[in-house]
């Protein structure tokens, strides 16, 4: 019998505990949902160059939007079988994703197959969609943290535009490496809440707190406190000093983030 295909929702929990893993003195315990199935990553992915591009930059990442809400994805490329999962690709803000696009290939029968990144556990997961239920486009931003140098910095194509010194996870509640994309633009009601004026959710997770609302989803989200820049304070997430966060507040959906240690 064939598998019956399986849902993933893009929103696991509502927008006010979706960045729970970055400021809360503690795990606050919730009720998760029943596994989604979660592919496993072959390898970290790195961009490879895809046809049907609309309006293509050069020396942009590409980004895949799909055509409709509910996106068919399957963890192997393969025209005889069906859809491992069906994604809904609006995140909680109700943004349609935009998803990293780490290659492709057409198969024997002439379908065109690109394989994305997706914004689930285990980090780096990704899967593989029909090119014809996508819209491809480049985006030249790319954002790079150095977690030894605790510092961000903004690229446009090959230009430095941003450069800031950033606070990052503790020791018990490391921020994790790796290759992740903006998933959501998160406004704040205040610039002196936990998230300040604004938030960037990424389409990664924590290592070490998976029991918190949304699994512990990290961001780069803004600080009113300067004495954050430079320091070990958060359970994952990337704090960014307020007059800093405003800079990055139109960083497009689907921009690389690269953590590195």
């Amino acid at each position: 019998m064939e598998p019956m295909t399986r849902r993933l929702p893009a929103a696991l929990a509502a927008l006010a505990v979706m960045l729970a893993a970055c400021s809360h003195a503690a795990p606050v315990p919730s009720a998760r949902p029943e596994s989604t199935g979660s592919p496993t990553a072959d390898a970290v992915p790195t961009a490879a160059p895809v046809a049907h591009v609309e309006d293509p930059e050069p020396n942009g990442a590409l980004t895949a939007m799909s055509i409709r809400q509910d996106l068919d994805i399957w963890k192997r490329w393969s025209p005889a079988e069906r859809p491992t999962w069906t994604f809904d690709t609006r995140n909680p803000v109700g943004e349609q994703l935009a998803m990293l696009v780490t290659g492709e290939r057409t198969d024997d029968v002439g379908i065109d197959w690109l394989r994305i990144l997706l914004p689930i556990r285990p980090n780096e997961a990704d899967g593989w969609v029909h090119a014809a239920d996508v819209h491809v486009r480049s985006v030249e931003d790319k954002i790079v943290i150095d977690l030894s140098k605790r510092s961000l910095e903004h690229f446009h194509g090959d230009r430095l535009v941003h450069r800031f010194e950033v606070g990052i996870g503790q020791p018990q509640w490391p921020t994790a490496t790796g290759t992740f994309y903006i998933w959501a633009h998160v406004p704040q009601a205040s610039p002196t809440g936990p998230y300040g004026v604004y938030a960037l959710g990424l389409s990664g997770f924590s290592e070490v707190l998976t029991d918190w609302p949304d699994g512990g989803r990290m961001a780069i989200h803004g600080t009113p406190y300067a004495s954050n820049r430079g320091q070990m304070v958060s359970h994952g997430c990337i704090r960014v000093y307020n007059p800093d966060m405003h800079k990055l507040k139109r960083v497009p959906l689907g921009t690389p983030v690269i953590i590195r240690r």
